[in-house]
């Protein structure tokens, strides 16, 4: 689909952004308010903090905020007349440009791993609440600025997509407040202080207490989904047919990583195996532990090695293919650019080889070998093994060799505390949740489709 100007969706998107921006300044005038109150936060630190100084004016985060916040009223009158600010051409073209098939795709994951990374490297700097603030509303501005552009105002502003975006925003937050108070209890052990957690003794009764604060919860939040269902139209389609689907045709949100999954893999290993795994690793973490420490507090240095695993497995492997499948798979489950319009008539020309096209055919300059259907079972067992040998040794060197030689590298102190049999279930565990990364990569950049692929016996890898 090709939209040129809608005097319609710009007269929404302005109204809507004009709201919007008033809504940030409300935000930041209240936390200019709340710092201006003083006092210390839950490390001790005052709230208020000098930036620098101007004329031997301390310029705090008060004026700062205060000055934010001034700047978001103007953007809500400009909005409100009919002239919201937008992203500068050149942004669009770039962002379009990095983000469109599978490059665009390798970018992204580079892009969100380098920012995994990042954050955890430098923690103790983006924990601190006037640099997550900041962050906070610089990505809020950034948003606005998108929505001036119909085919991201489509994406986002989809009644389908916008928990999405609130859930979002929520990870983001929560995941911030956790670094955040396993900083403070990490230097507290740097000091041989207790964590945090412990020195909180206050009881709370469940009567009246408890249930008086969940029913307050319970009214506000029943309150939120009234708005919601009053101001959103439920994302209700035309009734179901087999002569016309959807294009693209997407799972629910939460089953969104699953669907990424297929791309890469057969159904019964992207469907079936993985998930799997997934939950037996959770079973099994009670019993592959030997780390005693961090139970009942929050905490990263004590619990380095673990932390660094959940994050990797739920932020990069789950949360970003939810993204990626909501906002950038579009017709076809094409790449697209954050800003392109999903037009059902781009076709990207794949050509998807197996590993054993690539040695046959390109290295060794042959015809894959074939079975013939007047083969017995063991005569054709024998041409696909000839066929696939490349990558059976391949996954052989990978989940045979692998284990021991981290056992004597990387992992050797896991292997001399856990023992054989748990350290086994752990790298093997392991070693599943990084193929997907390793798939995935390979056939962005590769256009790899199997390693194995034996589709005689419906065994593809």
């Amino acid at each position: 689909m090709h939209h040129g100007f809608d005097p319609s969706f710009a007269a929404r998107s302005a109204e809507f952004l004009g709201y919007f921006y008033l809504a940030l300044a409300l935000m930041n005038a209240t936390a200019a308010f709340y710092l201006w109150q003083g006092g210390k936060d839950q490390a001790g630190n005052d709230k208020v903090r000098t930036w620098f100084h101007v004329g031997g004016v301390a310029i705090t985060n008060v004026l700062g905020w205060l000055t934010l916040s001034m700047l978001c009223v103007i953007l809500s009158a400009a909005s409100m007349g009919g002239a919201p600010p937008k992203l500068p051409e050149w942004f669009i073209r770039y962002a379009n440009a990095a983000l469109t098939g599978n490059p665009g795709a390798i970018v992204y994951t580079l892009a969100t791993t380098a920012g995994l990374c990042a954050a955890y490297y430098w923690r103790r700097f983006f924990v601190k609440p006037v640099v997550a603030w900041s962050i906070f509303n610089a990505s809020l501005l950034l948003m606005g600025l998108a929505m001036t552009n119909r085919p991201f105002w489509e994406i986002v502003a989809k009644p389908d997509n916008v928990p999405i975006v609130a859930l979002v925003f929520l990870l983001g937050f929560f995941t911030w407040l956790a670094t955040y108070k396993s900083v403070i209890n990490d230097d507290r052990a740097a000091e041989g202080l207790p964590p945090l957690e412990k020195e909180d003794n206050e009881k709370v009764l469940v009567w009246p207490d408890l249930v008086y604060t969940e029913l307050i919860c319970m009214i506000a939040l029943t309150a939120l989904l009234l708005i919601w269902a009053i101001l959103l139209k439920a994302p209700l389609e035309e009734p179901a047919s087999a002569v016309k689907t959807p294009n693209p045709s997407k799972a629910p949100w939460y089953f969104l990583g699953l669907q990424e999954m297929l791309v890469y893999y057969d159904p019964w290993m992207a469907g079936v195996v993985l998930p799997s795994l997934v939950i037996v690793g959770l079973m099994a973490i009670p019993y592959l532990d030997f780390n005693k420490k961090g139970n009942g507090y929050y905490t990263i240095s004590q619990r380095r090695f673990a932390y660094i695993i959940f994050q990797v497995g739920f932020l990069e492997l789950w949360v970003t293919l939810i993204v990626l499948g909501t906002f950038l798979r579009g017709p076809n489950w094409n790449f697209f650019g954050p800003f392109e319009e999903w037009d059902a008539h781009k076709v990207l020309v794949l050509n998807n080889i197996d590993l054993s096209q690539i040695f046959w055919n390109d290295l060794m300059g042959t015809s894959v070998p074939t079975v013939s259907s007047d083969m017995g079972t063991f005569e054709s067992l024998g041409v696909v093994i000839y066929r696939e040998w490349l990558g059976l040794l391949s996954v052989a060197l990978y989940f045979i060799v692998l284990p021991p030689l981290l056992a004597t590298t990387v992992f050797r102190k896991f292997f001399i505390r856990m023992g054989f049999i748990r350290y086994m279930a752990m790298v093997v565990l392991l070693l599943f949740m990084a193929s997907l990364p390793i798939k995935m990569a390979l056939r962005w950049a590769f256009n790899l489709k199997y390693i194995v692929a034996i589709p005689e016996f419906f065994f593809n890898i």
